[in-house]
């Protein structure tokens, strides 16, 4: 069975990815960060996935991004603002080079396990305005990858990013989960934590607007 490395946030996107995956037939290895981020809803989120998932593995990385903050995510003096579905502007949520950096650590579990796929649940449609979400940025860190790996400089082992959802909206992704399955019970975007979504930041208001298009109950709510 092929392996493929899966980032799961413990958000919709990563485990509709993580499910997407399993359907493919690959042999699944989840990789999670604790990166310092003002909550741990999404890291209990991402556990949960796993286990109901029953992938072959699942490792919870620690990476300390809040050490130089830059976003509301990892900078506890920072407020996390109210979202803005129409915003044109970066969000003070956007973490530095976050998704470079998840990336080339999942091409490194990758290179060790013999896994030539990685998956990742962005998209360049209905997000948040994150640079490190776009077709290009995954073509140039695949490029890379294969540049900076034995596997794909040497051996002829190219490791492929699948991003599945790059240009597809998240009502469509909903609709794809709920053909495969997902519990979306499980899963959680809200940026700010707590017991409860609290229904007005960036991730809460895309993931409303995203059920309603797909027509979807949000079982997480």
């Amino acid at each position: 069975m092929k392996k493929a490395v899966v980032l799961l946030s413990g958000g919709l996107d990563s485990a509709v990815a993580l499910h997407l995956a399993k359907s493919e037939g690959f042999e699944l290895h989840a990789i999670s960060f604790d990166y310092g981020q003002r909550h741990n809803r999404e890291l209990e989120a991402a556990k949960a996935i796993a286990k109901q998932t029953k992938v072959a593995n699942h490792q919870v990385v620690t990476l300390k991004l809040d050490k130089w903050g830059g976003s509301s995510l990892t900078d506890s003096s920072m407020e996390v603002e109210d979202g803005d579905v129409t915003r044109n502007d970066i969000p003070v949520t956007y973490v530095p080079a976050r998704n470079m950096v998840f990336l080339s650590v999942a091409a490194s579990l990758a290179e060790a396990i013999g896994a030539q796929d990685i998956f990742i649940g962005v998209s360049q449609v209905d997000y948040s305005g994150y640079v490190d979400c776009r077709q290009e940025f995954i073509d140039s860190m695949e490029k890379t990858i294969n540049l900076g790996t034995v596997m794909g400089a040497e051996k002829n082992l190219p490791i492929k990013i699948h991003a599945p959802f790059v240009n597809k909206t998240k009502a469509e992704e909903i609709q794809l989960g709920v053909e495969l399955g997902v519990d979306f019970g499980l899963t959680w975007s809200c940026y700010r934590g707590g017991e409860k979504p609290c229904g007005t930041c960036d991730s809460c208001l895309l993931r409303a607007k995203a059920f309603a298009e797909a027509g979807v109950v949000d079982t997480s709510l």
